[in-house]
């Protein structure tokens, strides 16, 4: 945990005083863009709400191959904002050495996070052990499949999953994919369920969805990100910067939509496909030119506190709740039986019971006792100034 001031630097831009002439000096004043909050926040909220609600409402969980959903939105909309962020973060920077310094610390410590919660190590909330075998740890965070095509899109001869088989190895792969969703692995799609007779062996193998390829294809959603906080640097003026944001937004979900419906390249999240990265990063530059619109101009900012300091302390939420880091160790505080706890009372008696529907009673849940939960302990830490950032 860190004391840190509230307006970090990678939120805040300097705007000129109009009134001043251009040929004098200027009078500058550092303008915090409550938007890049707001924006990452309600990305934080909806991947608690997919992780831990998606599983009883298929609807908002991941795609099963191709298609895109709710969930399937979160990952790139967390690479546009920061590449937002990567902009104005630098924009400071003119010297190459200190500029090469902070990335590869940051690169370091997001590994570190990213092994530790998502290779394996952890496994909370429900199991309380901890530790992996480093033989099958997931460095990335399939049955061997001898394709004889090449160009194929489906699950079991595609390039990312061959790249990643021969670079990784199968052992280092994620063990549930999202496929085993699919129509051809179970009759409960696209929910989950026990698989088909008929199932096919691919079924059953691993694959890594945030593989070697699909990260390269990924970057693409940083870099347009990456572009929309250098607009934000360069134009002062709110029309000019909604102009540049608006048409790129349309032009990209636009280009999304048509490369999928004409069958030329499927939406495809596990591939992290062209048109994947088009629909989703012209959505997300959309929202962030609506939340820029109502916030930061509009003034609209109290409706969107709880989003707001949310955005404030991700990594802390990212954490301790979509990472279930502290449900796990409150389970850790059991009576009799490891399903006896507090977190598993609270589901059932609260709110599984009320409404007399599981699948309702564990939105509910998470709605209310999770994202609602989170977004009143990050006002509290934003209250006393604590921010975890890395």
């Amino acid at each position: 945990m860190q004391h840190l001031n509230g307006n970090e630097s990678s939120n805040v831009i300097v705007i000129q005083d109009a009134q001043t002439n251009p040929a004098k000096p200027t009078n500058e004043t550092k303008t915090r863009v409550v938007t890049l909050d707001v924006f990452r926040g309600l990305t934080i909220a909806v991947m608690i709400l997919v992780d831990d609600a998606g599983g009883k409402w298929p609807q908002i969980n991941h795609s099963p191959w191709n298609g895109c959903t709710l969930a399937d939105f979160v990952m790139p909309f967390f690479l546009f904002i920061v590449g937002v962020a990567i902009a104005l973060s630098f924009k400071r920077i003119t010297e190459m050495a200190p500029a090469i310094k902070k990335v590869i610390l940051r690169t370091l410590k997001l590994l570190f996070w990213g092994i530790l919660l998502q290779g394996g190590y952890s496994h909370a909330p429900d199991d309380l052990s901890y530790g992996v075998n480093m033989k099958r740890i997931r460095w990335c965070g399939i049955l061997q499949v001898k394709c004889g095509v090449r160009g194929h899109l489906g699950p079991p001869c595609n390039a990312v999953g061959y790249v990643d088989r021969q670079v990784w190895g199968v052992n280092h792969l994620y063990l549930n994919p999202e496929w085993t969703r699919s129509k051809y692995c179970t009759e409960n799609s696209p929910g989950e369920g026990p698989l088909r007779k008929d199932a096919p062996a691919w079924c059953l193998g691993p694959f890594e969805p945030e593989g070697l390829l699909s990260s390269i294809s990924a970057i693409l959603s940083t870099i347009i990100g990456v572009h929309y906080g250098h607009i934000l640097i360069h134009f002062k003026d709110h029309a000019q910067r909604l102009k540049h944001w608006v048409t790129m937004g349309f032009g990209f979900l636009i280009l999304g939509i048509i490369l999928h419906y004409t069958d030329a390249i499927p939406l495809n999240k596990q591939l992290y496909s062209f048109s994947y990265v088009c629909l989703t990063a012209g959505a997300a530059g959309l929202v962030f030119s609506a939340f820029y619109l109502l916030i930061d101009i509009w003034g609209l900012r109290t409706p969107f506190l709880l989003l707001e300091w949310m955005g404030m302390n991700a990594m802390l939420i990212f954490v301790m709740a979509a990472q279930a880091i502290f449900p796990a160790f409150v389970n850790g505080w059991y009576y009799e039986t490891p399903n006896n706890t507090l977190v598993h009372w609270i589901q059932k008696h609260i709110f599984i019971k009320v409404w007399h529907s599981r699948r309702v009673g564990l939105l509910l849940y998470v709605l209310f006792g999770e994202i609602l939960f989170w977004g009143i302990v990050a006002g509290i830490c934003h209250q006393f100034g604590i921010y975890w950032k890395l």
